[in-house]
């Protein structure tokens, strides 16, 4: 596997983390308005997006960009994976059933 598409890959978990970071801080009761977007969470998150969108940017230079919005959907994957292991949310058979068919279509798009 090319080197590029496994930081495609990554960037698409350190995505999905810093997703759940959010989420994480929104569930928190904040002293006032401002501190829902200052604190070491949000600040963190963002910072996660920053460096994502640098390497996917990179990454994409040495990508078919067809293979891009492939790896970019187990975003949803990683996002269900994690609130369940972090956030302790159970997930819907209907969200089970999403993922499974997001799975399916990025093995059949890829072999």
């Amino acid at each position: 596997m090319n080197i590029y598409m496994a930081v495609l890959f990554l960037a698409t978990f350190f995505s999905a983390g810093s997703q759940v970071l959010l989420k994480l801080s929104a569930r928190e009761k904040h002293e006032s308005w401002i501190y829902e977007y200052l604190n070491w969470k949000v600040i963190t998150a963002y910072g996660i997006f920053f460096c994502v969108l640098l390497s996917t940017t990179y990454a994409y230079t040495h990508v078919d960009m067809k293979f891009g919005p492939v790896i970019d959907t187990f975003t949803y994957v990683f996002v269900m994976l994690l609130s369940f292991v972090l956030l302790k949310e159970k997930f819907t058979k209907g969200q089970m059933i999403g993922n499974l068919i997001i799975i399916a279509g990025v093995l059949i798009y890829t072999l």
